[in-house]
This record gives structure tokens, C-alpha cells and sequence, in this order.
């Protein structure tokens, strides 16, 4: 297949009037359109305005997605222990999967082609399906939970660890390497001493597994966590062995000097979610300090009930407003970094090699746009346009490995409409509780 329009393919590169050349699951060409049309004539084309490559939601909760709006206006620790935990608790396994199918489409439309998802406790293999059907690049991982929590979810930590070594055994590297596993302690309070230094071990025994993670998210959090080990949050992370260049802490926005320099250090990575931590006004996140320190910040929606969307162009604008009102300097994290943060920084926090840029030989993960809306008119400086103008529903192309997920705004691989119904029909005994 043949791709065309003005190219994006980093940061630091545009193609106008370009096209992509795709051959199986990877890019065969970049450059001008007249020079590749004429070495591959016989590919299938596809026109979008924009293309770029897939942007990466580095942190959601796919099956908190029957749960949006059920806890609005509530601070983290309330909105996590009276709304959200219960609701998982609760949940079937045909609810996870709905819900999971549910966040899956909603990111395929709205041009993520790539995800870390913290899933729930139980029933973590549907999600996986759903990963698969939908056919998302994605690592996800069952919810660690043996302290703290309501029932429903506490479990016995040998237990949880040892379901999570099946589902490494069942899902890890499928769907031709799509599928990734990251082992998922919700945070330090949720899981004891003896549970994360568990999951340490079972990361470190298989190649390519990652660990997902909350962290300093909010100051009520990391009081209490300090309140029982007696020590800072992402230290505690550190002492257990939860730091690394394959750990991903989602948030970070309470740390102090010591926690920064251990997580520079370890090359640990930081997942910066700007709408979830304003809406829980939770803070702000030292995200340029961050940068500054050489850490690798992604960018994630963290769960619908406290976003209330999965659209990646949303958190690329709201990082780099956020970002400049907190610095109170308008140059603070422009567009072209916040668009590194959304895909080859995203990718490399994933742990997917060969993702985040449209080059030769990477991952043909490929979005198109439309700029075709009074809301992107004109475009000056597209970059400008992505980051500060798009909305993930001027999406209309979208390809993981080659394979066309959406084509001229509508999904392909799967049935948007009846995912959707399936999921209202799930969602309304949410809705009554």
C-alpha cells in the first residue's frame, strides 16, 4: 500500500506532499510522492491530508471505560476507594471484556495505535483478546491488589503472581509480538513488601516483560505510603525493586530531589497524564525537570472516570498548556516535544523497538488525518496543527503492523456500532449503583 499527503515522520522531519510506502508489517519508502509513485506503481493508494505515525497512549484503563463520568469532582484516594474499585470488583467477565473492547475502539478512532493498559484483577484474559481482535499494538497486564483493597479484589500475592506468570505464558509476544505482558501492582498501597518484590522477580524471568505502575500521583498518596514504610514513595519503589529502564511509573507528580535522581538514575520512565491529574486536581507534574534530567516522559488519558476521554491529541495540547502555565513561560514544552512524548517516547516506554516514527524499516504503524474542519483551517505550521487543533475524531486512517484498522473514518476490524451498544447495555447497572 501506498500512503499519501503531507508526512510527518518525527519530530524534526515533514514530507509535503509525501507518501508512505508499506510492505507486510513495515515501512518500505518515505519521500515525495512523484518520485515514489513512479518506483511503486502497482501498490493500493490511500489519501489522507496529514499522516503520522501512531500516536501512543502510554497509560489507560481500558476497563474503567463503563465507569466514565460515575465519579466526577471527587479528589484520588475518594474517587479511587468509593467509585472505581468497587465498580472493578463488581465486574463480570463480560463486562471486562465489553469495557475493554470499548477503550480499544475508542482508541483506534481517535489515532492511538499503541497502549499500556492497567487492567483490573480479574479477567484479565479478556482484555487480552480484546487487544488482539481490535488489533491494537499493546502491553497490558493483570492488577496486583493483596493489601488495602475491598473484596473482590484482595488477593493472596503467591496467587495473583502465579495467575500473572499464566497469562505472561498465554499472551506474552502473540498476535505476532503486538501483545506484550507488563506485570501491574496497582501502587504501594495496595501491595505489600513481599508482593512487589514478586513482581520484580517475575519481570526479571522472562525476556521483553515489563512493570506498570502508580506513583506519587497525589499528596494524600504518598503521605500515607511515607506513613507506612517509613520512607518516600518511588524510594520505597526503588528499595523493592520497582525501578528500571523497564518499569513505567504513571503520574509522578509529587517527588522531591532524591526521587528524581533516582528515577533519572535507573532510567526508570515517567508517564505524565495532564487531564486525569487536573481533574483530580492532583498537581502538576515536573515534567520539564524531568526532561531536563534526561528522563523519558510519555503521555497517557489515564481511565475514562477521570479524564473522560481516551483522545491522545487532547493530552499533547493539554501537556504543553499545562507545562507553560506552570513555568509561566510560554516556550515551555512546545509542540515538537510533547509530539515525541505521544509517539517515539511513548513507543520506548512501551518497550517496542522500531515504533513512534514513519522511517524505513520501522513498524508500520500509520495514522491519517483530515484537516479538512473549520477548527484546523489553515494550516500554518503542522506540527501546530497536531498538537494544539486536532482532536482524535478528525482521525480517519489508522494501520498497526500494516494490517488497516480504520479506513475513510470507519473501523474495520471490528463492529464499532455493536461495541458500542453491547457496552451502554453494561454500563447502565453502573449507572444505577
Amino acid at each position: 500500500m501506498i500512503l499519501t499527503g503531507t508526512v510527518v515522520v518525527d519530530a524534526d522531519t515533514l514530507v509535503e506532499d509525501g507518501a508512505v510506502v508499506v510492505e507486510g508489517d513495515e515501512i518500505a519508502a518515505v519521500g515525495d510522492w512523484d518520485d515514489l509513485r513512479g518506483r511503486y506503481p502497482d501498490h493500493e493508494r490511500h489519501d489522507c491530508d496529514v499522516l503520522l505515525p501512531g500516536l501512543v497512549q502510554a497509560h489507560v484503563h481500558s476497563v474503567q471505560s463503563l465507569g466514565r463520568g460515575i465519579a466526577d469532582d471527587v479528589e484520588l484516594l475518594e474517587w479511587l476507594y468509593d467509585h472505581v474499585l468497587p465498580m472493578e470488583a463488581s465486574m463480570t467477565a463480560e463486562e471486562v471484556r465489553a469495557a475493554a473492547r470499548l477503550g480499544y475502539l475508542e482508541l483506534v478512532e481517535s489515532g492511538a495505535t499503541t497502549c499500556v493498559d492497567h487492567l483490573t484483577v480479574a479477567h484479565a484474559g479478556e482484555a487480552f483478546e480484546a487487544a488482539g481482535e481490535l488489533g491494537l499494538r499493546a502491553r497490558l497486564g493483570k492488577v496486583l491488589m493483596d493489601q488495602n483493597a475491598p473484596e473482590g479484589l484482595l488477593e493472596d500475592a503467591d496467587a495473583a503472581l502465579r495467575e500473572s506468570e499464566g497469562l505472561i505464558w498465554n499472551y506474552h509476544g502473540e498476535w505476532n509480538g503486538r501483545v506484550r505482558y507488563a506485570v501491574t501492582p496497582r501502587f504501594a498501597l495496595t501491595c505489600s513488601e513481599a508482593c512487589l518484590r514478586g513482581a520484580r522477580e517475575l519481570a526479571d524471568a522472562y525476556e521483553g516483560v515489563r512493570i506498570h505502575t502508580h506513583a506519587s500521583e497525589n499528596r494524600g498518596e504518598i503521605e500515607r505510603v511515607e506513613a507506612e514504610t517509613g520512607t518516600r514513595n518511588v524510594l520505597w519503589l526503588d528499595e523493592v525493586g520497582l525501578t528500571g529502564e523497564d518499569v513505567l511509573l504513571a503520574h509522578g507528580v509529587w517527588t522531591n530531589e532524591r526521587e528524581r535522581e533516582v528515577i533519572a538514575e535507573t532510567g526508570t520512565h515517567v508517564v505524565h497524564c495532564p487531564s486525569a491529574n487536573m481533574k483530580l486536581a492532583s498537581g502538576v507534574a515536573p515534567v520539564a525537570d524531568y526532561l531536563d534530567r534526561g528522563v523519558n516522559v510519555a503521555l497517557g488519558s489515564d481511565g475514562p472516570p477521570c479524564n473522560n476521554a481516551l483522545d491522545p491529541f487532547a493530552e499533547m495540547r493539554q501537556a504543553s498548556l499545562l507545562g507553560k502555565v506552570d513555568a509561566l513561560d510560554p516556550t515551555a514544552l512546545p509542540a515538537a516535544t510533547v509530539f515525541e512524548m505521544a509517539t517515539v517516547r511513548g513507543a520506548r516506554a512501551a518497550g517496542f523497538e522500531r515504533v513512534g516514527k514513519l522511517r524505513p524499516g520501522w513498524k508500520a504503524d500509520v495514522v491519517g488525518l483530515t484537516t479538512d474542519v473549520s477548527r484546523t483551517t489553515p494550516v500554518h505550521d503542522v506540527l501546530s496543527s497536531l498538537v494544539f487543533a486536532a482532536h482524535g475524531d478528525d482521525v480517519t486512517f489508522s494501520m498497526v503492523d500494516g494490517e488497516v484498522l480504520m479506513a475513510d473514518g470507519e473501523v474495520t476490524v471490528a463492529d464499532a456500532a455493536a461495541i458500542r451498544r453491547e457496552a451502554r447495555e453494561h454500563a447502565a447497572r453502573f449507572a444505577a449503583d
